[in-house]
């Protein structure tokens, strides 16, 4: 086991892998910005060191700081969380040469699955199904057209080396390819030093449907279900749940079944998550996070697994103490993403921290690294705290959430709480209707409501 692991990250999920560390009794190491001076995962590490000022490039993205922080204190082992650092392949290059364990899968399997292009191509030959799309990268927009004249209208233009939703454009004609194209090639490059494209399919309203899977260094695989992703904003994830009530148990066997295998056959080690778009019966390999995702606790309250536990126990050599056959699935679990921002224009909300009231109870669970006092700084993700309930079903678990959002206070700053509930409210979100476009749809029926004359008898 390890003796001390530093945490390249901050906020909410630098103080989750603090407290996984915690019990399994190994020393943490925390890394901050001079913008996190008084952040709360640099008091709850038993150690802290400064990395550099607030921007990110110069401190959380910064690899010589971190490794040079890692060597001062000794600390064996290095948990990326995520964003940042957690899907660089360099990065994992780095740590393995400084014979410091990466918490995370080998640096191959992520340069394999970062590579959007080969990761579909991987996936394919693997024989799990993927989008009609292009054949690779796509140079030119003769080339982009040969391949539209094959798989039809409409398509989406995606960044090989990215996600977020940068270097993506939606084209519906011939026409609008023209000037998406150089506009996306030129996004992608910006955001990724990376300016290839390559073409899929575009679904009209497809879920959002991805699969969580472990696997250790001895070849055992399993995966601990799906959770339903698709309420989004501009390709960011605001709610998810699990289970999917789209899924039947036979179609959830066999995506699962399916994940653990290609994830088998890549080599795949830590915790990771295949990502589908879900349309009709039909499930589409999307792209693979090589980490641990922000919605990973609605899968640890319906499994009672403890992903990061098991994370740091892989990465220390163990195997997996369970098998496939006793993982148990138990009720319906939501999480809302809680992020310091106006609820109406979405602009970032940074600020002191006045006071804040968390909401408690059965099935609740709230992860957060606020505290009364706390200042919100401007420079990185505006994710504040993340809110789960977990209830017998999801009828329940709506009824707990709606309950929870209520009783959850953070005065000082703004945040998307009002947002929260009133999607709790819409009469599709509680049917279950959902897809990747809830969000665009439901805004417009909230504009319109909004914008309705009212009669004056």
């Amino acid at each position: 086991m390890f003796r001390k692991v530093l945490i390249a990250n901050r906020g909410e999920i630098a103080c989750r892998i603090i407290w996984a560390c915690q019990e399994l009794g190994i020393q943490t190491v925390a890394v901050f910005s001079e913008a996190d001076r008084e952040a709360l995962h640099v008091q709850l590490a038993d150690q802290a060191v400064c990395i550099g000022p607030a921007p990110s490039s110069k401190s959380y993205l910064n690899i010589p700081a971190i490794i040079s922080a890692a060597e001062i204190t000794d600390a064996d082992a290095i948990h990326p969380g995520y964003g940042f650092l957690s899907e660089n392949a360099y990065f994992a290059e780095v740590c393995e040469a400084c014979q410091i364990k990466f918490i995370g899968p080998p640096s191959s399997v992520i340069r394999l699955m970062g590579d959007k292009v080969r990761a579909r191509e991987t996936m394919r030959a693997l024989g799990v199904p993927v989008l009609p799309g292009s054949d690779g990268v796509v140079r030119s927009v003769e080339e982009a057209l040969a391949v539209i004249e094959r798989i039809g209208l409409p398509v989406i233009l995606k960044a090989a080396a990215g996600g977020g939703g940068r270097g993506m454009r939606i084209v519906r004609s011939r026409e609008e390819l023209m000037a998406a194209f150089p506009a996306a090639q030129s996004e992608a490059e910006a955001a990724f030093k990376n300016g290839d494209l390559y073409i899929e399919k575009y679904l009209e309203r497809p879920r959002h449907i991805e699969i969580q899977v472990l696997a250790d260094e001895h070849g055992n695989v399993v995966h601990l279900g799906e959770r339903e992703c698709s309420i989004q904003r501009r390709y960011q994830k605001l709610i998810e749940e699990a289970p999917s009530v789209a899924l039947t148990p036979e179609l959830r066997a066999e995506m699962g079944a399916v994940a653990a295998r290609a994830a088998r056959e890549i080599g795949y080690t830590s915790a990771g998550t295949m990502e589908f778009l879900f349309d009709g019966e039909q499930y589409y390999f999307m792209e693979m996070n090589t980490r641990i995702q922000v919605e990973h606790p609605v899968t640890e309250m319906i499994t009672n697994v403890d992903l990061v536990r098991e994370q740091i126990l892989i990465a220390a050599g163990e195997r997996l103490s369970f098998r496939q056959e006793e993982i148990i699935f138990s009720g319906h679990a939501i999480e809302c993403r809680i992020n310091a921002e106006d609820p109406e224009t979405f602009r970032p909300s940074p600020g002191t921290v006045t006071a804040i009231t968390i909401p408690g109870g059965p099935g609740v669970r709230v992860d957060t690294a606020l505290y009364p006092g706390y200042t919100v700084p401007p420079y990185y993700d505006s994710l504040v705290a993340k809110l789960i309930v977990r209830d017998r079903n999801r009828e329940r678990a709506i009824a707990k959430m709606r309950r929870a959002l209520d009783g959850f206070i953070i005065e000082g700053i703004k945040t998307n709480i009002p947002m929260h509930q009133k999607i709790f409210q819409d009469t599709d979100f509680v049917a279950g209707r959902l897809s990747t476009h809830f969000m665009e749809e439901w805004m417009r029926r909230l504009k319109a409501l909004e914008e309705e004359p009212i009669g004056l008898g």
